[in-house]
């Protein structure tokens, strides 16, 4: 008779392990995962201070180079006056000044390009640049300062410009212009067709001056004659002090028309013709521009609109009835 061997119980994994073992081994899964997130987040932070901290030293190299007065090399510095003058407008007096200011302290700066491309615009920003450019000609009086005119400097540009040492122009540029308007509607005969009635309550005899739905008062169109006849001498004036001995006035030099770059040079309005890297090259006797010109950033993009907007939407009524050299 055969001895029976008792079978041994196989050994089994499960004995072995601990009880609760699934749930440790989640939990350890669980922080492994967690603790690679965190340290994902932790280098992705990281990288993102390093670009923006990179981004932030490359401006500030700019700046530096360019507008605070350490660039490397004698320049002409170049500042664009392009577009409509006016506060919240990129040719404002505000940021062509900030320009011109920081082209004259460029240690650098041999001389200064103001490139003008502009039909004109508020009178009060054009003065205000016209001032700027004559303090920074006495305070910086071995930087000369040139107006290059682009396609068109009429009216406020002009105005703007006439303080320069010399201007230059293209043959076919369009320049002049040296008057003053103020325009609007009239819409009293139209509301009579339509049966429409006006209802105009003020506080002030002239409060409602020039009121587009009511008929024109002689006693103020007479007031805004005189207005504009004020503004129109003090343009007169500043191109007379600006341009001196070389202009040769004409009848209709202060008319509001305008000519020819060719043209302007014989009235006396344009010194000479050439453009801006002629007079950097020939005039100012350094040939590398580096440009001063103020640019807006998505910040200041989005400021001047809110800006323009709550102005056209606040102040439309008087705002559309101002003085306007173009």
């Amino acid at each position: 008779m055969t001895d029976e061997i008792e079978p041994t119980p196989a050994s089994s994994g499960a004995e072995k392990r601990p009880p609760n073992w699934e749930r440790d081994l989640l939990e350890r899964l669980a922080f492994a995962a967690l603790t690679e997130q965190r340290r994902a987040r932790r280098w992705g932070i990281f990288f993102k201070f390093f670009f923006v901290a990179l981004v932030l030293l490359i401006l500030v190299l700019s700046q530096t180079d360019n507008w605070g007065g350490k660039a490397l090399a004698r320049h002409t510095a170049l500042v664009d006056l392009d577009g409509e003058i006016g506060a919240n407008t990129l040719a404002s007096a505000d940021n062509v000044i900030s320009g011109l200011r920081a082209a004259f302290e460029s240690t650098s700066t041999v001389g200064v390009i103001v490139r003008a491309n502009s039909p004109g615009g508020s009178p009060v920003q054009a003065a205000y640049i016209n001032d700027e450019i004559r303090r920074l000609r006495a305070k910086y009086p071995k930087i000369p300062l040139y107006a290059v005119i682009g396609d068109v400097c009429a009216s406020g540009c002009y105005y703007a410009v006439a303080a320069a040492d010399k201007i230059y122009a293209n043959k076919a540029s369009i320049v002049g212009s040296i008057g003053v308007l103020m325009n609007g509607f009239g819409f009293v005969d139209t509301m009579k067709k339509l049966g429409v009635e006006r209802r105009l309550m003020t506080a002030g005899d002239h409060k409602g001056f020039l009121d587009p739905f009511s008929p024109v008062k002689p006693a103020e169109s007479q007031y805004a004659h005189e207005l504009l006849d004020r503004i129109h001498q003090q343009f007169i004036d500043v191109v007379r002090q600006g341009r001196g001995k070389s202009l040769k006035e004409t009848k209709d030099m202060f008319s509001g028309l305008f000519w020819t770059g060719d043209e302007a040079v014989k009235l006396g309005l344009v010194d000479r013709l050439g453009d801006a890297g002629y007079v950097a090259r020939e005039v100012i006797g350094a040939e590398d521009i580096v440009d001063f010109t103020y640019r807006e950033n998505v910040f200041d993009r989005f400021a001047r609109r809110l800006g323009t907007a709550m102005g056209e939407t606040l102040g439309a009524e008087v705002l559309g009835r101002s003085p306007v050299l173009k």
